[in-house]
């Protein structure tokens, strides 16, 4: 018997999935509360967020679309704890606003070309205190260009405003995911798979969950550019998280099925966990790691792209990982309404808020 090449394989196989996952998933349309677990309604795919010091706020990434190469736009919000009321950051909100440009000096490439156009479309975000003290929310884009968009966080008489400090161009051919500062300056990224959409798309995905490395991190530091870090090569690394020194990287690896620790210097792999297709990772109140994972199939959470209203049921969980990655716990877990297709959860007291990669709305549970 002839055998089939691995790259007919791999078309056949796409083919295949695409005709699975092109059926209908039916989505979540009201937008209520059930029992314990609390809704907050009127965002837009909410795939990230990040706690401004203090407790009141949570920034918001409302990603746009990604699986069509990007053709709708997204913002950066605000969350109003005290009021649950949502607001634009960037772009500004309302008739004729222009977005904050500061006039000074930058903090990315002194080659960014400038601010980003209307096409904007955030994806993973990071909230860091710099050296100076000032505060750096870093936000991968899609919109417009592949980048790493630079902007200072402030408090003034108005509230909180959200101002553009510059940007890195990724590599050609990159898909990004996550980013998070390293304590030093520059940030890690996470590179997905070749930038691509479609069919082309889910041909990279595919490769991955049959186990072949797609993408990697980068390191990127002012005035050196971007760097491929060894030990990072991994099948559709997602979610990133740093320690607090900076010396170990957390990576999730989708279709991996784990959360990796991986030394920075070296790339000597430090420890792994099993976590069922893991999401964004950040850091809880008590120093632990959170996870958001998708519980279902991976031909399930992509039938998630085909809704256009409301919200995707398809299960998630969160868990809590001991830093060394000996032990984890179940926090949340949830399939249907109110929501599915968890992304990232972010702890702030007693609760958790969890927010979605294709859902108007997010979640607000106790602990």
């Amino acid at each position: 018997m002839k055998k089939i090449s691995d790259n007919v394989f791999l078309r056949v196989f796409t083919v295949a999935f695409v005709s699975v996952a092109c059926s209908s998933l039916e989505p979540i349309v009201t937008c209520e509360s059930r029992g314990e677990i609390r809704v907050i309604c009127g965002l837009q795919n909410p795939e990230d967020l990040a706690v401004v010091p203090g407790g009141r706020y949570i920034v918001v990434s409302q990603l746009g679309s990604i699986h069509d190469g990007g053709g709708r736009p997204g913002n950066i919000a605000l969350l109003d704890l005290s009021t649950e009321k949502v607001s634009s950051l960037f772009p500004q909100a309302g008739i004729g606003t222009e977005p904050l440009i500061y006039q000074g000096p930058d903090w990315g490439d002194e080659n960014c070309p400038g601010p980003p156009t209307k096409a904007f479309n955030p994806h993973g975000i990071d909230l860091s205190t710099r050296t100076d003290g000032k505060q750096q929310l870093l936000a991968i884009n899609h919109g417009g260009r592949e980048s790493v968009e630079f902007f200072e966080l402030i408090e003034n008489q108005k509230g909180i405003e959200l101002i553009w400090r510059g940007c890195a161009i990724a590599p050609d051919n990159s898909f990004l995911n996550d980013v998070v500062a390293l304590p030093n300056g520059g940030f890690l990224v996470s590179h997905m798979f070749p930038k691509s959409h479609g069919l082309t798309a889910l041909y990279h995905n595919i490769r991955a969950i049959l186990g072949s490395d797609t993408g990697h991190v980068f390191e990127w530091r002012r005035n050196r550019g971007f760097k491929q870090l060894a030990g990072t090569d991994a099948p559709f690394p997602n979610g990133i998280e740093v320690s607090e020194n900076g010396d170990d990287i957390y990576l999730n690896v989708y279709h991996g099925n784990q959360v990796r620790r991986v030394s920075r210097a070296s790339g000597k792999p430090l420890g792994e966990i099993t976590v069922p297709h893991p999401d964004n990772i950040t850091w809880s109140d008590e120093g632990r790691l959170l996870v958001a994972s998708h519980i279902a199939r991976a031909i399930e959470v992509a039938k998630c792209f085909a809704i256009e209203k409301g919200a995707c049921p398809v299960g998630f969980e969160v868990v809590e990982i001991a830093p060394d990655l000996s032990k984890k716990k179940r926090l949340f877990q949830n399939q249907g309404p109110p929501m599915g297709a968890g992304t990232v959860a972010v702890s702030l007291g007693n609760e958790l808020f969890i927010g979605s990669f294709k859902a108007d709305r997010m979640l607000r549970v106790k602990r």
